[in-house]
């Protein structure tokens, strides 16, 4: 542990990413036997794992006390899940396994799951992108009998399982303490999400269930959300680039409401979201827990936008709100004025591509200047070319209250290129009274001559370690 400049501990082996050559991961299984007490190994992100692991899984039984084991992107092969599984035996108390981002494991995952026998311990399995086939979904199906204590499954970015998921599914009702289940990018189809929709009866305990990014289940929701309004614990709901019809928000603008312990909600790049006649927006009053609400790119229009703003009023706990890409914001932020006035938690406001002009800046200016809006952190403005100098000038003016910002962006559009005026000076003067900031986007912003050289001084004058990305 001092040769790869780590702190040892006589319970916790990490060594992320330490580049570990194959000689390191030998020398490492030697000295298992004297660590008894060792209940966590991480060998994450070392290549040259890979090929090496039945050296490391032989000696196992010296630390039968192991409860974490992670392996990302470790380049394992079907060698490797041979030993590991063979393993399975000899680490009783096991609760933790990682392989994510190992692309190799796919349609090799029987090697592992054939050897976990009934009443494995084993409460979070991740298996994110491990290029998974519609065989290997089957295989973690029959293993779902024989881990009942799951709690966190991770299956995302594996496109092609979405072919087995109806299996999955049925399998899900051994897991009844399930509280994460993730399906990101997993290539679900409308039948999928009907499985789901009726494994979920089984799943009270669910906390967080993200099916985002996968388009084909468009138009399924219509028949297949019976269920889901009965998960009264569920706290996060991810349903980001689904495709979702005006049809399947029809329903949603029924179900959503009644999910009482929803804290986040991510409707991003649902086209629908903004142009439905149905008020799921204004209907998020329901739902006062709510701390972060993404609506990014979901074509909202006045009517949809003010709905959402009226239904913030009811949202005390706020502390994320996303409505970049959605054009009619500009020049409406003055619908969020009684919201923003009240939000007293928020702390990431996204307002990207916009199309905010200088009197939305203004806004943001008076409820700073007014007390408001004092825990924010990150505060992206990036993508609104219509700004005008001036409107800049008095926000930089006013930036100095933000006490606790650590990110700001103010980032042109890719396609467009402008010289950075006179506010540039209000900006770095800003600066020194922003103790907590550590990022700038600056990005397609040309700097004369004399800028450049005042954001050299300031750099040298401030000892500042502001990351600007120009």
């Amino acid at each position: 542990m001092q040769k790869l400049g780590k702190k040892a501990n006589s319970k916790n082996l990490d060594l992320n990413n330490c580049a570990l050559s194959a000689a390191d991961v030998t020398e490492l299984a030697s000295l298992l036997p004297f660590l008894p007490e060792l209940e966590e190994i991480n060998l994450s992100w070392n290549s040259c794992v890979g090929g090496t692991l039945k050296a490391l899984t032989v000696h196992l039984h010296h630390v039968n006390l192991l409860k974490v084991l992670r392996l990302n992107n470790c380049r394992l092969t079907a060698e490797d899940v041979t030993s590991l599984g063979e393993a399975f035996e000899i680490v009783p108390q096991l609760e933790e396994l990682d392989l994510s981002w190992n692309s190799n494991i796919g349609g090799k995952l029987s090697l592992l799951t054939k050897k976990l026998r009934k009443g494995c311990k084993i409460k979070l399995l991740k298996i994110t992108d491990c290029n998974l086939t519609a065989k290997d979904g089957e295989s973690l199906a029959e293993i779902l009998n024989v881990i009942p204590k799951l709690e966190v499954l991770d299956l995302s970015i594996n496109k092609h399982i979405g072919c087995s998921m109806k299996v999955i599914a049925q399998n899900l009702k051994n897991v009844p303490g399930l509280k994460e289940l993730n399906l990101h990018m997993c290539g679900l189809k409308q039948d999928s999400l009907q499985g789901l929709d009726t494994a979920l009866q089984h799943l009270a305990e669910l906390r967080k269930l993200d099916i985002s990014c996968n388009k084909e289940i468009g138009g399924g929701f219509k028949d297949s959300t019976a269920h889901l309004a009965s998960l009264k614990n569920l706290e996060v709901l991810d349903l980001h680039q689904c495709c979702v019809t005006e049809e399947d928000m029809t329903v949603l603008s029924q179900v959503i409401p009644l999910l009482s312990s929803l804290q986040e909600l991510n409707l991003s790049s649902n086209k629908n979201v903004g142009v439905s006649a149905d008020p799921l927006l204004g209907r998020l009053r329901f739902l006062p827990k709510l701390k972060s609400v993404a609506i990014s790119n979901c074509c909202l229009h006045e009517e949809s936008f003010s709905s959402l703003a009226e239904a913030a009023l009811h949202l005390p706990e706020l502390e994320i709100l996303d409505l970049s890409w959605n054009k009619c914001v500009g020049g409406n932020l003055k619908l969020l004025w009684g919201a923003l006035k009240l939000a007293t938690e928020i702390q990431v406001l996204r307002l990207s591509s916009c199309n905010l002009v200088a009197e939305d800046l203004a806004l943001l200016t008076l409820l700073m200047q007014d007390g408001h809006l004092a825990r924010l952190r990150k505060l992206d403005l990036s993508y609104n070319n219509n700004i005008s100098d001036e409107g800049w000038v008095v926000f930089c003016q006013g930036l100095a209250v933000f006490k606790e910002l650590s990110e700001l962006d103010v980032s042109l559009r890719p396609s467009s290129c402008r010289d950075c005026g006179t506010w540039f000076s209000e900006l770095l003067a800003a600066l020194t009274k922003l103790p907590a900031l550590a990022e700038l986007g600056m990005q397609r912003w040309v700097l004369s001559e004399a800028q450049q050289k005042q954001l050299e001084s300031f750099n040298r004058d401030n000892k500042r370690n502001i990351r600007f990305d120009c």
